[in-house]
């Protein structure tokens, strides 16, 4: 689960770690009230989506008085983000910046270990940095049964400065984003960048956390700060119906018993020159309510052109699933052509059942069925 930047922040300031001032808004109006109250002459204006990269998409605009906040939050305002309309911004504190750094905490499944990853360059291009000198970002294991003692912090810390009345406050800011990241199931606690300010002082000018959806349960007043898209909406719809569904960008809808399989299916229209509109993972059950239900899913999607049903019968008998679809069909008004393989146990007599509908166009084999997927997506396409 991730949460929005001024979230974030707030989380900060309860561990103690320096924010600069700021306040979030919904409106260009309500910008200009806070740019008031706040009485600071340089502010940053800064979109709140959960998509990376909002500086270089043009989310994040200074100001200098209040005509220009009032302009640059009404232009940011009106935005999108990857899909994601923008409905607040967060009005920072300019601060004045001597220098930046990275500093994070992450869930490194290859060691099994919460690893913290330091750098004295960070900012925007940290990813540059990552891809072109990767020496300049360090990383280390952090050991659950120790922590980050004192003599640990003061370690990490003097590797950014040299001067003990630097590396005491950062070290301090190390201990607190790990009692945080430890202490509320984070799975990514980052601030980039972390700045010392002309002023001498140490800031986090931006806050990025992500939780483990896992321990959410365990986390009630951090589940309490979740907004969720539309998208994140028919996921948790699909897991409180039985189904696992994640949205993509393309236009066959496919419903597929088992994640291996659902893989494969994604894989081999993407083989054929087309995208799939969807992961959909129905398990293994041919109960027609989940059909039916896993159909009207498909449907609210505007995008989807073709239906792919792909259905392995193992325990499950493929007779047994053709009755449920059957079922299901009969419930759902369908205008858009479907494909249905159907393979495994009686799958002969399953296919004889689909082919008395028309329907559905059954196909054999799991390549035929895509290229069949594929085809009309195009004709419907002309």
């Amino acid at each position: 689960m991730k949460i929005h930047e001024y979230q974030a922040k707030e989380l900060f300031s309860i561990y103690g770690i320096p924010v600069e001032k700021h306040a979030l808004c919904h409106t260009a109006d309500g910008a200009l009230a806070a740019y008031h109250r706040m009485g600071i002459p340089r502010v940053v204006i800064k979109a709140q989506a959960l998509v990376g990269g909002r500086g270089k998409a043009g989310g994040i605009k200074s100001a200098l008085n209040a005509e220009e906040v009032y302009r640059n939050t009404k232009t940011i305002l009106t935005m999108t983000m990857k899909g994601l309309p923008i409905t607040k911004v967060l009005l920072s504190e300019a601060v004045n910046i001597a220098s930046e750094y990275y500093l994070g905490f992450v869930v490194d499944r290859n060691t099994h270990a919460v690893v913290l990853i330091i750098s004295d360059t960070g900012g925007m291009d940290i990813e540059e940095v990552a891809r072109n000198t990767p020496e300049k970002i360090v990383r280390f294991k952090i050991d659950p049964a120790i922590g980050i003692p004192d003599y640990l912090a003061r370690r990490f810390a003097f590797l950014y400065f040299n001067r003990i009345e630097l590396a005491g406050p950062m070290s301090t800011i190390i201990q607190s984003l790990y009692k945080l990241f430890v202490e509320n199931d984070a799975s990514l606690a980052e601030i980039n960048p972390l700045v010392l300010t002309t002023e001498g002082h140490l800031v986090a000018v931006d806050a990025k956390i992500t939780f483990d959806d896992n321990a959410l349960y365990r986390q009630p007043k951090i589940h309490t700060l979740f907004e969720p898209t539309i998208d994140e909406k028919a996921e948790a719809l699909a897991k409180e119906k039985g189904f696992v569904y994640i949205r993509m960008d393309g236009e066959i809808g496919c419903i597929v018993n088992g994640a291996g399989l659902a893989m494969a299916t994604m894989d081999m229209i993407k083989l054929y020159g087309a995208a799939p509109a969807n992961f959909l993972d129905i398990g293994g059950s041919s109960n027609p309510a989940k059909v039916v239900e896993a159909m009207k899913m498909l449907l609210n999607d505007k995008q989807v052109k073709v239906v792919l049903i792909n259905i392995f019968g193992g325990i499950t008998r493929c007779d047994d699933v053709a009755m449920g679809l059957l079922e299901a069909f009969e419930k759902v008004n369908i205008n858009i052509p479907t494909i249905v393989r159907l393979t495994g146990t009686n799958e002969q007599r399953g296919r004889e059942l689909l082919r008395t509908s028309n329907r559905f166009r059954v196909a054999e084999t799991m390549k035929e069925a895509v290229l069949w997927a594929v085809q009309t997506l195009k004709r419907e396409s002309i």
